[in-house]
Order: structure tokens, then sequence, then C-alpha cells
């Protein structure tokens, strides 16, 4: 096994249990600006790629909605998101906190690197009181492409001031695997609600049930 010195953290549905809270946010208001047949089962089609992503899907799968309507639904759904974020009733996922708490006390380095919108970010983790065990975030600010592009994992693991090979990430996406992979970094997925296809596990190094069972990768 290697010997790791870094770990890259995704967020959403590997940290916090996140991407219920999106789906149910945009169900409930998607009528509200005739977007009809935005369903949980269409809403796992775009799960795992970036907020401009799902805009340019939304945009082709209805097309019957104006643009004005659909980025009033866009933001909407920031303001909703954020009020639920805010709560600080947003949980993390099962073992997160033991296993940050167990890299701090080996002196492992974590960084996020995410998808998502830096706001977003802050809010979760300093709501979780989990801030301090990163030492920095890539996120959607900080790059021109997202996951499946390896462009954020690139300045995580530059972030962590270490090799890609002494990295290792965890992801719960098929677009976090594929990032990760193309950056050289290897990655244990931790499936949300999307469970590994073959691509997936070709490309992770293994494929986990729980967060705890990484603390293997650094005793």
């Amino acid at each position: 096994m290697k010997n790791y010195q870094g770990v890259i953290f995704d967020m959403d549905g590997l940290l916090f249990d996140t991407e219920k809270v999106y789906m149910n946010v945009n169900v409930e208001i998607a009528p509200n600006y005739g977007i009809e047949g935005m369903t949980h089962d269409y809403l796992m089609g775009v799960v795992g790629l970036s907020d401009e992503e799902c805009y340019e899907t939304y945009r082709r799968d209805f097309p019957e909605v104006s643009q004005a309507q659909m980025d009033a639904f866009i933001k909407d759904g920031h303001e909703r998101v954020t009020e639920v974020f805010s709560s600080g009733n947003v949980p993390l996922k099962p073992g997160a906190r033991e296993l940050l708490t167990f890299l701090a006390e080996k002196e492992i380095p974590c960084v996020i690197g995410s998808s998502n919108l830096r706001k977003f970010i802050n809010l979760l983790t300093e709501k979780a009181n989990i801030s301090h065990f990163f030492k920095g975030t890539i996120c959607a600010e900080d790059v021109k492409r997202a996951k499946p592009d390896p462009e954020i994992v690139d300045k995580a693991v530059a972030l962590l001031d270490l090799s890609p090979a002494e990295c290792l990430m965890l992801e719960d996406s098929l677009n976090g695997a594929r990032a990760a992979h193309a950056a050289g970094v290897d990655v244990v997925v931790i499936p949300d609600l999307i469970q590994p296809n073959e691509e997936m596990k070709e490309k992770a190094l293994a494929i986990s049930s729980h967060l705890s069972e990484i603390h293997a990768y650094f005793e």
C-alpha cells in the first residue's frame, strides 16, 4: 500500500449529504417556473455536474422554458439552498468527522476539491465546525473546467504541495473518479446516490462502503 501524504475530499455526497437537498429544492420549485418533468429520477442524471453544466442541461432538456424563467429558477434555487445550509441541519456523511480527526492526529493535510461554489463550501464546513481540518479549498471559482476535467484535482495537489502519487482522493461520483484518474491521483469511491458502474470500478483504486474504511490507508 502506498504511503499517502495528503487527502483531497470531494464535498457533495462525500462529506455532506447535500445531493438530496438540491433535488428536493429543485423538484419543489420547478413548477413555479413552468418546468414540468424535473423529477427526482431526472435529477439523478445531473448528479456530479457543475452548476454551469446543470444549467446547460436544463436549457437543453426544457426548451419551452424561457431563459428569464430558467435564470429565475436557478436564482430561487440558490437562495433556498442557502437557507437550508444556513440552518446547520445538513448532516455530515457518516464517519466524516471521525476520519478528519484521525487524519489530523496523523498530521496528514487535507484539502477540499469540489465543483461547487465557495460560498456553499464555506457555509457548510463552518456550520459543521470542520473548516479547521482543511489546508484550503479548490472550487468552481478557481478553475475554468469542472470535473471530469482534472484541473480541480491538479490544483488541489499543488495546494497540498505534494506529487499526485502522494495524494489520495475521496469521491462519490463518476466525474470525480474520472478527474482524479486523469490527474494521476489514486481515488477511493464511496458511492452516494449512484452506484458504481464498470468505468468507475476501473478508474478507482477501490470502492468503499463507508468513510471509516479509509483509515486503513494510513495505518
